[in-house]
């Protein structure tokens, strides 16, 4: 995976979650909103922070901290709801990522990505695509896809969500 990465230049959404700099392939997020009203499902996740109305259709949302085992997201003016699609049971999902805030769109190159770390970051390096240097600090770029569907995580929320 990580070696796919090591070969190209390609642009990454850069946020912040408590404090840390992640990012995400650009081509997985389709836009940034601004936090909005989300109205609460019940018997979902802890992380899952409920459905948001996104031109008519409800997305659920989930709170990256939360995911990733940080503390709940506290919203601020610089909260953001990144909307991304995940590849879920064969098909596209569109998904809401809470973040502290978006960043920049950010280039990489293959050059400045190593490989995750084994051990040390407090996130399990399977949800992690690479390590991208910029400047003189890392940002950790995530896997969104197993962030948000691995098999560690129950998501028959998002059946209870359409079912809604």
């Amino acid at each position: 995976m990580a070696t796919e990465i090591m070969n190209e230049t390609s642009q990454y959404l850069t946020f912040t979650l408590g404090g840390e700099e992640f990012a995400l392939d650009i081509s997985k997020v389709r836009e940034v909103l601004d936090y909005t009203a989300i109205t609460k499902m019940p018997k979902m996740p802890d992380y899952v922070k409920g459905v948001i109305n996104l031109r008519g259709s409800g997305v659920p949302v989930v709170d990256l901290r939360m995911k990733l085992g940080m503390p709940e997201t506290e919203r601020t003016a610089n909260s953001c709801i990144v909307i991304v699609e995940i590849n879920l049971g064969g098909g596209l999902v569109p998904m809401g990522a809470l973040t502290d805030t978006v960043e920049e769109v950010l280039d990489l190159d293959g050059k400045n990505i190593e490989p995750p770390p084994s051990m040390g970051s407090g996130i399990e390096s399977s949800l992690i695509k690479g390590m991208g240097k910029k400047a003189d600090k890392f940002i950790i770029i995530l896997d969104i896809d197993r962030v948000l569907s691995g098999g560690e995580t129950d998501l028959s929320f998002t059946e209870d969500i359409q079912a809604a």
